[in-house]
């Protein structure tokens, strides 16, 4: 097995002021290449502890991808700091000062001298090419290790990692095929819950069954090595049976773009008519081109259920829409959701015992339990259903 690890570096990462989505992102996709990070580590802007960590480091990964340090201020050090742990000088790379050069005149700007930093790079360092940045990559051998060194710009990160790393690494080394993941994710359920009801399964070697809680959601998910996918695939449909009416969606591409896809399939728009979710279900469904035909937030106001049956009703009407979705205001824990479909009009008034969470957390969870409304509908299914801690008090259909 590859030991591969990745080191993320910066004052602002060490200290909590961004969050380093860049660790998440080369995790999940590393995983899927078959090559699961072992370790993840974050140093502050020292030199010397980025020279300590590199020599630490490179005596125990076959790979580690260090990310961040590569721009032109002072308290960028990841070239520095590769030299110096490899005893030897920093070289100026005169092809890519020329692409820098060629960079920012092409957009009508003057390069500033401190970008010529950007350039340099240990003296035995092989380029790593950087298509969308002013940044070169670059990759040495310390030790046992090679060293990839990278940008901390996401979209720059991403790119070199997929065209740049990857095929170094198949080149370099003989891949294990990429691990089985078998996810679903509920709602309404608790993580105890779901975990006590999954104790019995017996597991094949190697095999885990992980949980994953991220309000309002718990993601099961099944993991093992490819050798062991039939007996992965004859266990699933218990997973499945036990998440039951929790289960809202498989995979990993999650509701909005499921509801999406499925509303463009059958032809059918959407409005929205939004109190306590202040425009977020508008936000969740326009990002992934859920035909939405137009969306409103308005202040929170005392409603009936009939009131916001009626309401989403003619909203529905007046814009010609397929469906309409409305989330009323909370009043005591208390909030209406309605849809209004070509058949009729489906309303809930639902109890939530949330309010130890944050205002986003409640927003989060109410938007959910709205698009699972919508799930079931799209499904067949009876838009209420029994939710664990979220309790429908009532419900109503007006034709």
């Amino acid at each position: 097995m590859i030991n591969v690890e990745m080191l993320s570096t910066g004052d602002e990462v060490l200290h909590g002021q961004i969050t380093d989505t860049n660790a998440a992102w080369l995790a999940d996709i590393f995983f899927e290449q078959g090559l699961p990070l072992t370790r993840r580590n974050t140093v502050g802007d020292s030199l010397e502890s980025l020279v300590d960590i590199l020599r630490e480091r490179s005596q125990h990964a076959d790979v580690l991808i260090v990310n961040g340090g590569l721009g032109p201020t002072s308290d960028d050090l990841s070239a520095l700091a590769a030299a110096t742990a490899k005893g030897e000088e920093l070289v100026l790379h005169t092809e890519w000062l020329a692409h820098m050069e060629r960079f920012f005149s092409e957009r009508g700007r003057v390069m500033a001298p401190s970008n010529r930093k950007q350039a340099e790079i240990p003296a035995s360092a092989e380029l790593v090419d950087n298509p969308v940045g002013t940044a070169c990559g670059f990759a040495v051998q310390l030790n046992r290790c090679l060293m990839f060194f990278t940008p901390g710009v996401p979209s720059e990160f991403k790119v070199m990692v997929e065209k740049e790393i990857l095929p170094r690494l198949r080149q370099r080394f003989t891949l294990p095929e990429p691990p089985i993941c078998l996810r679903l994710t509920t709602f309404g359920r608790s993580e105890s819950d779901l975990a006590q009801s999954l104790d019995h399964l017996a597991l094949p070697p190697g095999v885990t069954m992980g949980y994953r809680s991220s309000m309002p959601i718990i993601e099961l998910k099944l993991t093992g090595p490819a050798t062991e996918k039939a007996a992965m695939l004859a266990l699933w449909p218990e997973v499945q049976r036990v998440a039951g009416e929790s289960l809202i969606f498989e995979g990993t591409e999650g509701l909005p773009a499921l509801i999406a896809r499925d509303l463009q399939a059958r032809q059918l728009s959407l409005t929205l008519s939004e109190q306590f979710t202040g425009g977020l279900l508008a936000l969740q469904l326009s990002r992934v081109s859920a035909p939405l035909l137009a969306s409103e937030v308005v202040p929170s106001q005392e409603e009936t259920l009939a009131q916001t049956a009626h309401w989403v009703s003619e909203r529905r009407v007046k814009h010609f829409a397929g469906l309409a979705l409305a989330v009323s205001g909370v009043e005591e824990d208390h909030l209406n959701f309605a849809l209004a479909t070509p058949e009729g009009t489906h309303a809930l008034r639902v109890k939530m015992s949330i309010t130890r969470h944050s205002m986003a957390v409640r927003q989060e969870v109410c938007a959910m339990m709205a698009l699972n409304m919508l799930r079931r509908w799209l499904n067949g299914k009876p838009v209420a259903s029994e939710h664990g801690w979220i309790n429908v008090v009532e419900t109503l259909f007006m034709p």
